[in-house]
């Protein structure tokens, strides 16, 4: 921490190295940018984060976080219902929505299955899961999980938990990124690729 700055100014640090991304001499950094433009940035960005803290809340629906409840995307008319996104954090929600390769709606589940960290499908949202798609009006359920071991754990979980609810069951294709060289690619990915691979 900084030896000379006060309480307040030890606190912002603190609370800035607990983000993704950012250890204590980034913290530190950052801090310093902000008390130095204070007028720019420090007031500012304090005021949106007060804001986002008021007005934020999870969609009552698909666990997004919004300042709408149903959210934006649940309450978009013109996106398909039948179609469900399963995604592990609101993060690769946004990364499929910039895309714009899929229309249909999201589920948030808030994390992955994990016995290490000692995550049971009871502290996700895997019961709403399955009760959006015990109506039968759902199609398709996409998992879109990391292709990790707990990522592949929580997706065989959730196969099992909505096999019979007449929904087709799907995950997305892995391989190959577009642009990607093989030879610096990881022999998980090769083979993922080889798995599945289609007629050229």
């Amino acid at each position: 921490m900084a030896a000379s700055a006060g309480p307040e100014i030890e606190r912002l640090i603190a609370l800035l190295a607990k983000l993704p991304g950012l250890g204590p001499r980034s913290a530190r950094r950052a801090a310093l940018t902000l008390l130095k433009r204070r007028e720019q940035l420090l007031i500012p960005l304090a005021a949106a984060i007060q804001e986002t803290a008021d007005k934020v809340v999870s969609c009552s629906v698909c666990g997004a976080p919004d300042t709408r409840d149903p959210c934006s995307i649940c309450a978009d008319t013109h996106r398909d219902n039948g179609l469900i996104c399963v995604v592990e954090e609101a993060g690769a929600l946004w990364a499929m929505e910039r895309s714009g390769a899929f229309r249909g709606k999201y589920h948030v589940l808030g994390g992955l299955l994990s016995a290490l960290d000692g995550v049971g499908p009871e502290a996700l949202r895997v019961a709403e899961l399955v009760g959006r798609c015990r109506g039968g009006d759902v199609r398709e359920v996409v998992l879109a999980l990391p292709a990790t071991v707990d990522g592949q754990t929580t997706a065989h979980y959730l196969s099992e938990r909505l096999a019979g609810s007449g929904a087709e069951i799907t995950s997305l294709a892995r391989g190959v990124p577009v642009g990607g060289d093989l030879d610096w690619l990881d022999d998980g990915t090769i083979v993922q690729a080889m798995r599945a691979r289609r007629p050229a």
